[in-house]
């Protein structure tokens, strides 16, 4: 039977490409950031529609899928309010209202009821209330559901990046494939960007806009300069070191102003990674922080994907965002194909 996909909280597009990548047709994308549409139509097949989930009605949802097809609802929704950070310090505690976006996208389920689900989001989100009742949910409207944290570095992407990956079918039994790498066998950082053109900070590759890095304060140039592959602050002469970095509670934080090292994946990449000082995002070998097409690269978006709309051009910052918080494609691909290998499974049967 043909098969249709819809994309809550589709970003710029990072699932969806995965998705078309593994040869699932995406209908549509939804998203409250309009920033978002360029990137996400330019480079998928898939139309951008800004909507917010809490006033997207079933009729509605029922209407982006193709008839009499195979219905397939993914999304990742915001997962800033189940991050480390956020849970740790409360900084907006339970009463972010994105909180709430995991029981629309239940309700949703349970209205429109698609025979496959998948949802992706940060680990620590399975020991919270609104995923174990996003889970009895689907138990109890008729799906066999499966969830794991899983390294992406497993799956293709030069990252190592942990996230929850939760399939659901009406249909039977489904499962995340294996993984397709091991620890020996990781994506690098080299594989990912080493053939990438040198710049320096604050310059722009005249062949690709998004390969820009941002200028760096005289300081930091200093302490960039000093900083070694894998190493910390430490390296630096003790004139450059932050007043922090010499205080007990400081000493923990070794990765913040660091290098990336070249035959290993890079750490996750955050929705900062284009500024030194947010983490290990120095570049290996140039001195400099990373730039936004190598983000874009760790998260394994493909080198020809575009970003910059050429009529409403965005700032470093507002595209840093969009690229942190997508799903990496690779991942996408992966659970493209979980959902493929269990439709083929379905049918052999």
């Amino acid at each position: 039977m043909p098969i249709s996909a819809v994309d809550l909280f589709c970003g710029i597009g990072g699932l969806t490409h995965g998705l078309e990548m593994a040869g699932i047709p995406v209908t549509a994308g939804l998203d409250v950031e309009n920033s978002c549409r360029f990137a996400y139509e330019e480079n998928n097949h898939a139309q951008f529609y800004l909507r917010d989930i809490t006033k997207v009605s079933s009729d509605e949802l029922r209407n982006f899928f193709i008839p009499n097809t195979t219905r397939i609802l993914v999304g990742c929704a915001p997962c800033q309010p189940f991050s480390n950070y956020s849970l740790r310090y409360n900084k907006n505690g339970k009463k972010d209202d994105k909180w709430r976006l995991l029981y629309y996208f239940s309700s949703l389920v349970q209205n429109v009821v698609p025979e496959i689900v998948s949802m992706e989001n940060v680990p620590q989100l399975c020991r919270e209330k609104v995923f174990k009742d996003f889970v009895n949910k689907l138990h109890e409207s008729g799906y066999y559901c499966s969830w794991q944290i899983v390294n992406c570095a497993d799956y293709g992407v030069p990252q190592l990046r942990k996230r929850l990956v939760l399939l659901a079918s009406r249909l039977g039994q489904i499962e995340l494939i294996p993984p397709m790498y091991d620890e020996e066998h990781y994506l690098t950082v080299r594989d990912a960007i080493g053939n990438l053109p040198a710049i320096g900070d604050g310059d722009i590759d005249p062949h690709d806009p998004l390969h820009r890095a941002s200028r760096l304060s005289d300081k930091n140039r200093l302490r960039i300069q000093q900083s070694i592959p894998g190493g910390s602050w430490n390296d630096w002469d003790e004139n450059l070191k932050l007043p922090c970095h010499k205080k007990s509670s400081g000493s923990g934080y070794r990765s913040v102003y660091g290098r990336m090292e070249w035959d290993k994946p890079s750490p996750t990449i955050t929705t900062q990674f284009y500024g030194y000082g947010n983490g290990r995002f120095g570049h290996p070998e140039q001195d400099r922080a990373l730039s936004l097409r190598e983000g874009a690269l760790l998260q394994s978006f493909p080198e020809t994907y575009q970003f910059i709309d050429p009529d409403h051009p965005e700032t470093n910052r507002s595209i840093g965002v969009h690229i942190g918080n997508a799903v990496p494609v690779e991942l996408g691909r992966a659970i493209g194909n979980s959902i493929l290998n269990h439709l083929r499974n379905q049918e052999a049967e």
